[in-house]
This record gives C-alpha cells, sequence and structure tokens, in this order.
C-alpha cells in the first residue's frame, strides 16, 4: 500500500510540476511536436504559451516561441476574426467553429506575451529580436496578406507605455523595417492616436482638482516618460525623400493590399487598384506620397501641441528645421510653435530663430516683432551660448536687406558694439564682422563711425547745449525697443577702444574697418562663419601657426636715457641737466663716501703689492 501511495504521489507532483511550467528544453521540445503532428495535443497549447516570459529561462522561451509560431503560421488565414461577430444557433454548434474561435483567442494571448516580452527590461536583448521578427511576421501575415495594423498598433502602445528605455527595440524596428513604407504609415497613424489619447489624460488630469498631490507628480513623470519614447520613435523615421520620381515603393505587407490601405480607399478590388497602377504608376507613387506627407504632418502637429519636457523641447527645436519643415505638407501650421518659442527668450528663442527665419524667407510668414525680439537676444550670454554660431549667421542674415530701416541698423550695429566691451575676444571678432558688413551695406550709417560736434549757436538753449557735451552718449544700452535706443545719435566709440584690445587679433581685425566702406566696389562683406564659433582655443591656435615677420627682442635696440618714455607721462620730463644744487648735508655726505672709498682703494693697493 504504501508503494502505490508514493506512485500517486510522484504522479501528483509531476503534473502539479508540469502546471506550474517547470519542464525541461527536452520535455518542451517534445511538447511542440506532438503541438504540430496532431490535433489530439492541442492541451499542450496553453503549457507552451506560459513559457513565453521575461521570467523563463531564454532556451525555454525560444523553444516555445518557435513551436508556437510554427503552429499558428499555417493556419492564421482560416481563424476567425477576433472581434465578436452576430452568429445564428446553428454556427454556434459548430465544432469547427468553436475550435477555430479558441484557437484564435489563444493566437491573442500569444501576441500580447510577445509585445510585453518586447517591452520588458527583463527580456534577454537577443531574445527581443526573434520576438520582434516573430510579430512582424504576424503583422504581414494574420489579415490575409495585408498589414495588420491592430497588432502593429498595440506593439507601439507598448512601446510608448514602457516606464524604462526601449531604444534596442526601436533601433531595431529602424534598422530593419522602417525602411518599408507601409511600416513607416502605419506608424505615423499610431502615434498620432497615443498623442491625441495622451493629451486628453492631461487635460483631464488639469480638471481633476482634488487629486492627490503625489499622484498628479507621478502622473507627470509618467507622461514625461512617455513623451520621451514617443519622440524618439517619430524622430527616428527616416522622411520620404525623392517621392515625385520613384516609381515603386518596398512594402512589408502585400502590395496591393497595402496600397489600397495607403489610398485611403479598403474597399476597392484588388483588379482595379493593378489595372490603375499599371496604367499609371508615377501618379499611384505621387499618391502616395502625398498621404504619407499628410500622416507625417498629423503626428508631428499633435506631438508638438503636448506640453514637451525642456531637454526634448530643445532637441526639436534644434532639427525642426531640417527634419520636419521641408516634409510637411503645410509648413505654416508651425508658425504657432515657433513664435510661442521665439517669444520666451533666451536660449530657446535662438534655437527657435532657424525654423522661423525660414518660414518667414520662404513661405511668406509675417511676424511684426521678429526684429525687437532679434534685438533683445543680443545680450553677453549668447556669446557663450552652445548653439551661438547658428545664430550670429542666421543674425547676419536678418540683418542682410538693404531696405532695412537707417534706425534698426544703426541700433543693431550700436548694440553689437556696447557688448564689445564686455564679450570674450572670439566674441569680439565676430562683432567686427557684423558691424562691418552693416556699415558696408547700408551707407546711411555710416556717421556712427565718426561724429563731429558742431558748434553751439547762440540759438540754442542751456539744456541743448548741455546734451552737446563731450563725453556723453546718447545711446540707451538697457531699452529693449531698438526705436527708442537713440543709436542715430551716438557713434561706434567702443570699436576705437578694440585698437588697443589684449588680444592681438582684435586688434588687427579692427583695422579693417579704417577703410572707406561707402566705396563697396573696393570692400567685401566679411564672412561671419569663420568667426561665429570662435573661442580661446582657436585664436591662441592661429596665433602659433601665424608666422611672425618680426620676432620681439628681449633687449633695447637703443641704450635707453630714461626710466619711462615721455611718451608714457605726457608733459613729464625725465632728463638730467646737472643744474641741481646740493645742500651742505648732502656735501658732507658725499665727501665722507668718497674717503671710504679712497681707503678702501689704498689697502687693496698694499695688499697686492705684498
Amino acid at each position: 500500500m504504501a508503494s502505490i501511495a508514493s506512485k500517486n504521489a510522484k504522479k501528483k507532483s509531476k503534473s502539479k510540476s508540469k502546471s506550474k511550467g517547470r519542464l525541461s528544453l527536452s520535455e518542451l521540445k517534445t511538447l511542440g511536436h506532438q503541438l504540430l503532428s496532431s490535433r489530439a495535443h492541442i492541451n499542450n497549447l496553453p503549457i507552451l504559451l506560459s513559457h513565453v516570459s521575461p521570467t523563463s529561462p531564454p532556451p525555454h522561451a525560444l523553444e516555445s516561441l518557435l513551436s508556437l509560431h510554427s503552429f499558428f503560421a499555417p493556419i492564421l488565414s482560416d481563424l476567425p476574426s477576433s472581434k465578436p461577430s452576430s452568429t445564428n444557433h446553428h454556427e454556434d454548434d459548430d465544432p469547427e467553429l468553436i475550435y477555430n474561435t479558441w484557437v484564435r483567442s489563444k493566437f491573442d494571448i500569444f501576441v500580447n506575451s510577445l509585445i510585453d516580452f518586447a517591452a520588458s527590461p527583463l527580456a534577454d536583448e537577443t531574445l527581443k529580436e526573434v520576438v520582434l521578427d516573430t510579430i512582424m511576421e504576424f503583422v504581414k501575415v494574420a489579415n490575409g496578406g495585408r498589414f495588420h495594423s491592430a497588432i502593429y498598433h498595440r506593439l507601439l502602445h507598448a512601446i510608448v507605455h514602457s516606464t524604462v528605455p526601449v531604444n534596442f527595440v526601436v533601433d531595431l524596428l529602424v534598422s530593419k523595417y522602417f525602411k518599408y513604407i507601409d511600416v513607416c504609415y502605419f506608424t505615423y497613424i499610431s502615434l498620432e492616436k497615443l498623442v491625441r489619447t495622451l493629451e486628453e489624460k492631461d487635460i483631464s488630469d488639469d480638471g481633476d482638482v482634488n487629486a492627490d498631490s503625489n499622484d498628479e507628480s507621478h502622473s507627470k513623470s509618467s507622461s514625461e516618460i512617455f513623451i520621451h519614447n514617443i519622440h524618439y520613435v517619430i524622430s527616428h523615421i527616416p522622411p520620404l525623400e525623392g517621392s515625385d520620381e520613384k516609381s515603386d515603393f518596398e512594402m512589408w505587407g502585400r502590395s496591393g493590399g497595402d496600397s489600397k490601405e495607403l489610398s485611403g480607399n479598403p474597399k476597392a478590388e484588388d483588379k482595379q487598384l493593378h489595372t490603375e497602377k499599371d496604367k499609371n504608376n508615377v501618379l499611384s507613387a505621387a499618391k502616395i506620397a502625398k498621404k504619407m506627407k499628410l500622416k507625417f504632418t498629423k503626428a508631428w502637429i499633435s506631438f508638438l501641441r503636448l506640453q514637451l519636457p525642456l531637454d526634448v523641447y530643445k532637441e526639436v527645436l534644434v532639427t525642426l528645421h531640417q527634419v520636419v519643415i521641408p516634409y510637411l505638407s503645410n509648413p505654416i501650421m508651425l508658425c504657432d510653435f515657433l513664435t510661442r518659442s521665439y517669444d520666451i527668450g533666451g536660449v530657446v528663442s535662438v534655437m527657435a530663430l532657424s525654423s522661423l527665419f525660414i518660414l518667414m524667407t520662404q513661405y511668406g510668414l509675417e511676424y511684426p516683432n521678429f526684429y525687437e525680439k532679434l534685438y533683445a537676444l543680443l545680450v553677453p550670454s549668447i556669446f557663450m551660448a552652445k548653439h551661438r554660431a547658428k545664430f550670429f549667421q542666421l543674425l547676419d542674415s536678418c540683418l542682410k536687406s538693404t531696405l532695412l530701416p537707417a534706425y534698426l541698423a544703426a541700433a543693431f550695429a550700436k548694440k553689437l558694439s556696447r557688448l564689445s566691451l564686455s564679450v570674450p575676444a572670439s566674441g569680439a571678432l565676430v562683432i567686427i564682422a557684423l558691424i562691418h558688413n552693416l556699415l558696408r551695406r547700408h551707407p546711411s550709417i555710416n556717421c556712427l563711425v565718426h561724429r563731429e560736434v558742431q558748434e553751439e549757436t547762440a540759438k540754442e538753449t542751456d539744456a541743448d547745449m548741455s546734451s552737446r557735451k563731450l563725453g556723453i552718449d546718447h545711446f540707451d544700452n538697457e531699452e529693449s525697443n531698438p526705436i527708442k535706443s537713440k543709436a542715430m545719435k551716438s557713434s561706434l566709440w567702443e570699436i576705437d577702444t578694440l585698437r588697443h584690445h589684449y588680444c592681438p587679433p582684435v586688434s588687427r581685425f579692427v583695422l579693417s574697418l579704417e577703410n572707406d566702406l561707402t566705396v563697396r566696389a573696393k570692400t567685401t562683406e566679411m564672412t561671419v562663419q569663420d568667426f561665429s564659433s570662435g573661442s580661446y582655443a582657436t585664436i591662441f591656435g592661429d596665433e602659433i601657426r601665424r608666422r611672425v615677420k618680426q620676432v620681439p627682442l628681449a633687449f633695447y635696440k637703443a641704450t635707453p636715457t630714461s626710466l619711462f618714455s615721455e611718451y608714457d607721462f605726457p608733459g613729464w620730463t625725465f632728463k638730467h641737466d646737472g643744474k641741481e644744487t646740493i645742500d651742505g648735508n648732502d656735501e658732507k655726505e658725499i665727501t665722507n663716501i668718497s674717503d671710504e672709498c679712497d681707503n678702501s682703494s689704498a689697502k687693496r693697493q698694499r695688499v697686492e703689492s705684498s
């Protein structure tokens, strides 16, 4: 009896271990082979599904994944839709339908397990690549050959809502699947839906006044993580370049079905679509490119409506004019975002300047206070900013128009001139180049170079005479409005002080302003780009590479006659004329010193003779 009880206990323990998933690798292989061989072993399906988990050992998870993929792939076309459909009682009693419905439910569980596996931080990275390939294979074949957007949307939803970095999975998508146009197309659609959901959640959280502060901070941090993930995905989608000339696109799903999806008419027949494509292939490519541009625009505009974290905000502004504006269906839609960013001030305004300048010059955007905001950006800190090189190039481009009013050109020239007193040497070089170009483009402000004080007439009042005193600068450096800065009544005296700058390149470069810049035929504009990215390191490097014609000497060429030069102290003289008188005390001291010298010399002579 004891032996029988022990056998029953062993059987129960084996069944419990199987139910808990504690199977060896060989047992999993056996279960997989049985499942693929006959329907009689269909109950092996839930056991294999339980091993597709990030907590399972990688070999066990891989073996279960391969067996399940081999089981589902051939029968996906026979499985019913996962959506509930209205059927009669006779169909409900059909055993085949019940079986297929049950298998379909297990397939949905399998797909969810794969998506959770891909977004899990516990999963092995090598295994994640296999999991992603399996998911994308189901996206390709699970919808009758057409792109299965529902599965793909669930994958992106898991990636975006992951609280841990998912850069590895996104990089795999970029390298292996973002080259297919239908994958990019449905990526834009899914991201737009996710952004709208996140935006509605933020609105509902703002409307909830009684929300706990801890919950609110947690929700805010989670939203920032989601925004980072969305930005990482949307910024890595390659743009559709050369679409008008391209006659065919590479599709991940079936070409006919995907073209049907992209054309916005999913109910059209494949025969009609292929006929149209054969007749006018280039037109079909143009239509697909137009649809892609619309989805691209909707996704980006929706994303930019979110409350972006500061680091994402800056990163978007830096690359907006290169990766977004050229591919939008209507770039003017960014005017609100860019003008709002430009009005913030500081580094954010500098970053928004590139995109705003493109909208103004290429797309006809009107921004009345543009130059006033640009004038406010001229502060000493801008000469040490990270993106100062691009800013100075755009500043030079913005001041290039000859239709610029004289007071505005004078205000910028005077503001830059005043900044030259407090910026590093590299900033002074940029300022000299900018002022050189301003004086050459706008001859009406050349009066700032040299302004003579006129003689006061008898009709002038005391106030007028006091305002014309030497040494008074009428320029208001604290005024933010260039019209009220009174720059036209001032002069560029700060530039003259740069002649004696401690940095030799600055004192040499300022001599270029001595030329008559009104004669445009004899002068050329300075290339601001050559000086915009300068620093102390670049100045030092240029100096040690420069060939010096005259080597500085460590001794005097002529014997000095005085300790100080007359040029150092005008009006003073240090020459000895020999006519000074000596009083009695001084004479006695001199006599004693001379006697001591005579005694010491006599002693020296006696020692030498002995």
